[in-house]
């Protein structure tokens, strides 16, 4: 599943492709990517629409257009796809948006998602959907003492909450993993047993794992999204058996919370 360096790696590159088209209309293959509103609105209420702007939240991908608000949750094996004028549309593509630039040029944004898990809001209300997310772990908000004041207010395993959207926005299985091990912390370590210098540790590690994720495009780790290279630079994640990379021993995985962890047996040990 994409997370956030991924994301805001497609958001950014279409922001470069189709800021200022208007969407002229929509083909809608695959009803139940359309969370709300229903087929027959969102078709009505998209046409004549312009894109304004895209943004990220989280792992959703916003697209700002004059009345509205389209958010896309790629989930397992969504991608957003820009085409150059209007071609016909692939077998995977579950809605496809018929754009026209000022010069006349046309293009389709399509949704193409294998196996059918992504979502599609079209809202005047974001908040409804996103309003229940954690802070960004890039932005001002997320400090290292609401860090701290969080993780003690909750007595849940580590990884698990890191992973929960409504605490923390963006993080999923691979970066959680890395950021965990920059921390020297166990994935299985009870939250309110954090110090102030661990929560320190990884409020600079979730930062830096993300940051680092962005500038590489993030990771290209699986058949769905291509172009990061990320998974290059991994630390723990997908290397079970092979060394760590600060004291050289092997590299473990088990699952927790039925996600694959990898971990650092000597590095991140449970106490």
């Amino acid at each position: 599943m994409p997370e956030l360096p991924e994301v805001e790696t497609i958001a950014r590159a279409l922001k470069t492709q189709i800021v200022g088209k208007v969407i002229t209309s929509a083909d809608l293959r695959w009803v139940r990517t359309l969370a709300i509103p229903s087929a027959a609105q969102f078709k009505k209420q998209i046409a004549g629409q312009q894109i304004l702007d895209i943004s990220r939240r989280a792992k959703y991908i916003v697209i700002h257009l004059n009345n509205y608000n389209l958010l896309v949750h790629l989930r397992m094996s969504g991608d957003l796809v820009v085409r150059a004028g209007k071609i016909r549309p692939e077998k995977h593509d579950r809605l496809v948006l018929f754009l026209l630039a000022k010069n006349g040029e046309e293009c389709t944004l399509a949704f193409n998602d294998t196996r059918k898990f992504g979502r599609v809001w079209l809202t005047s209300d974001p908040e409804k959907i996103l309003g229940k997310l954690g802070p960004e772990p890039l932005e001002k908000a997320f400090t290292v003492e609401w860090l701290f004041e969080n993780l003690h207010a909750r007595k849940r395993r580590l990884k698990p909450l890191l992973l929960d959207q409504t605490f923390l926005a963006g993080l999923g299985n691979i970066y959680t993993d890395e950021c965990l091990h920059i921390a020297k912390l166990h994935p299985l370590a009870v939250s309110n047993t954090v110090t102030k210098k661990q929560a320190k540790t990884l409020h600079k590690a979730i930062r830096a794992v993300l940051r680092e994720g962005i500038r590489r495009n993030g990771a290209s780790i699986d058949w769905v999204y291509r172009g990061g290279d990320f998974q290059n630079y991994f630390r723990v994640y997908d290397r079970e058996g092979e060394p760590c990379s600060i004291c050289g021993t092997a590299i473990q995985k088990f699952t927790v919370g039925q996600r694959g962890t990898h971990v650092c047996p000597k590095c991140q040990k449970l106490r």
